[in-house]
């Protein structure tokens, strides 16, 4: 049937109910940042993991980057491990990079995230939760894998931000 004999018909229902009923969109207002006007689609359950399902932009300049990951700090040392101190280091060093185009962290529309083990999920978020103005969150997935490039690393981010032009 459901492919899983402790979880009822109405088990199901009460599932559904909660994961298929919406919560009304809202468009937090634009956020003006220079020549780029941004709109956030923002729901409930999206404000409490740290995402908006949906950003618009007009204007600016797209910056695409690569993934980041971060078994190393700045100074060389080693974070393998260590999953907080990690995502730390991938958004210090996304904000340099979108630096050397004038841009920030409250730039960024999307990301993806990679986390190797779906216990991450929760401390990743509430991260990310820090990085961010409340309701300005980027797009976001969030997915687990069975590896990466190197042992030792935890996640992987690749983020896409829209900078002013001006």
């Amino acid at each position: 049937m459901n492919g899983n004999p402790n979880l009822g018909s109405s088990s199901l229902v009460l599932l559904a109910t909660l994961v298929l009923t919406p919560t009304l969109p809202e468009l937090v207002n634009a956020q003006d940042s220079g020549a780029v006007l941004r709109e956030y689609l923002t729901l409930d359950w999206t404000e409490a993991r740290a995402f908006s399902p949906a950003v618009a932009t007009q204007g600016g300049k797209t910056i695409w980057l690569a993934g980041v990951t971060a078994p190393f700090d700045a100074e060389g040392n080693s974070l393998v491990g260590d999953f907080e101190a990690q995502t730390h280091e991938i958004f210090r060093v996304i904000e340099e990079r979108l630096g050397t185009f004038g841009g920030t962290l409250a730039d960024i529309v999307t990301m993806t995230v990679y986390i190797g083990d779906t216990r991450y999920g929760d401390p990743f978020v509430d991260i990310r939760a820090t990085k961010f103005e409340a309701g300005h969150y980027p797009s976001s997935a969030l997915i687990t894998v069975v590896g990466f490039a190197l042992p030792g690393i935890l996640l992987e981010v690749k983020a896409t931000a829209v900078i002013g032009t001006d």
